[in-house]
């Protein structure tokens, strides 16, 4: 593979790991920070909601600085986003400021979950676009696993651990913004928007450094056509797009409804509730996140073997019976059988939705529309990532967890008809024949 495209790839998929870092870090900040204000349950699920808030806003409007001042500066306008919130995060002397800070994070956030994917997406060449645009969910779930770890290091330094533990995201801000500034720009995007040829065929000699001229020359003509041909048929809501548009509905609905976030960001608290210590639950935490590591690294090195339709189903089985067992447990009170399960949960999604979403979303929309699909898709994604996190505070304590947990087993039965009926195979493809084939399945 070439080293360059590696490297651009590697460094837009770092948006990822702070992605992952700033959502999860907050986990070991739950309990100081609902006890230091004097929080309700719903306020306090509002406090630490608040990031998924910004994330809901940033993941709405990330298509539009994407597609109009270009997908590197977008990249780059993340890194400064997460450091202020970083800073802000660690010095906020009350919760409102608290929750202004989390919510610029958040920003941070929905937009990498816009701008990241896609661009990777559309730098890559086919048969390594599945490893290459995955790495921005291999390094989501590094930067969760070192957000536990970190909490873990620095949670007995005193009664101010949770302040550093939030702020430490500043220097990791810092690197990835300084190594965006040696990316060049999607040729997608300088041929497709900007309408620049002569800087779209440059790029695209950097990434095919052994492509003769005539082969450049022939994909800026084909990625000028179908942009061409996306303005001539209509807008982003029309009849043409509707296959994508509810594909990238339905995968991050799905995502969601599987529980992810909501275990994740409350990990110890549900590992409390099966009687382990609040030391042992945050040792558990830190197992979670090297499952979730080991098992999206097997998923990225599956997806362009097995394909993600396949990857889907063997994380839609894994689902139903890690789900439907915790249910169970909590039901029974065989509370012994619930680490396994949630690590068994883990591994599913890891391989599954986890590795497959950021990629499938970032493939299934044209050239010209691409941007606001991925925009849709990770809209839906955190809409319901933040009503969840709100509520689940409050869902824990007014039931039994077992109703919970059988919830989300049951949408994962419905995922699993979802991809049997509706998903297409997009692996190996270039871009533009997806785009002509779902068009034509319409």
């Amino acid at each position: 593979m070439n080293q360059r495209l590696f490297y651009w790839s590697l460094t837009a998929a770092l948006a990822g790991f702070l992605f992952g870092f700033d959502a999860v870090v907050i986990s070991g900040a739950d309990k100081t920070i609902q006890s230091l204000w004097e929080l309700g349950d719903m306020q306090h699920g509002l406090a630490m909601s608040m990031a998924l808030w910004g994330t809901v806003i940033g993941s709405l409007v990330g298509s539009w600085p994407t597609d109009r001042f270009g997908r590197t500066r977008t990249l780059l306008s993340i890194g400064i986003l997460y450091f202020v919130s970083a800073i802000w995060s660690g010095l906020a002397d009350d919760v409102y400021s608290f929750m202004i800070a989390r919510f610029i994070g958040g920003l941070g956030v929905g937009i990498s979950t816009v701008a990241a994917p896609l661009y990777i997406s559309e730098i890559a060449p086919p048969e390594h676009r599945g490893r290459l645009t995955g790495m921005f969910q291999f390094n989501i779930v590094f930067g969760i696993l070192i957000a536990f770890v970190s909490n873990k290091l620095l949670g007995g330094i005193g009664e101010n651990a949770w302040r550093w533990m939030l702020g430490v995201e500043a220097f990791p801000a810092l690197i990835y913004t300084a190594m965006c500034f040696g990316l060049p720009e999607s040729p997608r995007w300088l041929i497709g928007r900007k309408e620049d040829r002569e800087a779209g065929a440059n790029v695209l000699k950097l990434i095919h450094p052994n492509a003769a001229d005539t082969e450049i020359e022939a994909k800026v003509d084909e990625i000028a056509k179908v942009s061409h041909e996306a303005i001539s048929t209509g807008g982003f809501w029309s009849t043409r797009l509707k296959t994508p548009i509810m594909l990238a509905f339905l995968i991050a609905f799905f995502n969601q409804l599987s529980g992810i976030n909501a275990i994740l960001f409350f990990a110890p608290r549900i590992f409390e509730l099966t009687g382990l210590g609040e030391e042992a639950a945050l040792l558990q935490s830190i197992g979670i996140g090297i499952t979730n590591l080991i098992f999206t690294f097997v998923g990225l090195w599956l997806i362009d073997r097995l394909g993600r339709r396949t990857l889907l189903y063997i994380g839609s089985f894994g689902y139903i019976a890690s789900l439907g067992l915790c249910s169970w447990a909590f039901f029974t009170e065989s509370f012994s059988i619930v680490p396994a399960c949630i690590f068994a949960f883990i591994a599913a999604h890891a391989v599954g939705q986890g590795a497959v979403i950021w990629v499938f979303i970032s493939e299934i929309f044209p050239n010209r529309h691409r941007a606001q699909g991925q925009s849709l898709g990770s809209f839906t994604h955190w809409i319901f990532a933040a009503l969840l996190t709100l509520f689940f505070p409050s869902m824990v304590a007014m039931t039994d967890p077992g109703y919970i947990f059988g919830f989300f087993c049951f949408m994962m039965v419905l995922q699993l008809v979802w991809v049997k009926v509706m998903v297409p195979e997009t692996n190996g493809r270039p871009l533009e024949d997806i785009e002509h084939n779902l068009e034509t399945s319409r």
